[in-house]
């Protein structure tokens, strides 16, 4: 769910916001150019994926970045792609 949530342009621009500090739905909607039920479901697809927390304060909503989500993703990427990491081919060699 996390690499479907950090797959959509609009998405990252809205960890990127969240980056500097807590805002409301209303501080981060003027940022785009997107209809409010659109920009809901991108919070809603952020939230499942456990990559924003929702905080309700009075009349509004408040999202923040939740660091501990991203910094796993980063270091599971980091993993992924880790240049000395063995290739498949060495691998499928040992196996034969």
């Amino acid at each position: 769910m996390v690499f479907k949530a950090l797959s959509d342009p609009n998405r990252r621009q809205i960890l990127k916001l969240l980056s500097d500090a807590p805002l409301s739905a209303g501080e981060i909607s003027r940022e785009f150019d997107l209809a409010l039920s659109t920009l809901s479901g991108h919070f809603k697809l952020l939230k499942e994926a456990g990559l924003i927390r929702e905080e309700k304060k009075g009349n509004h909503i408040f999202y923040n970045l939740n660091t501990s989500v991203m910094e796993e993703a980063l270091n599971l990427m980091m993993e992924i792609f880790k240049k000395d990491k063995p290739q498949l081919h060495t691998i499928k060699q040992k196996g034969q």
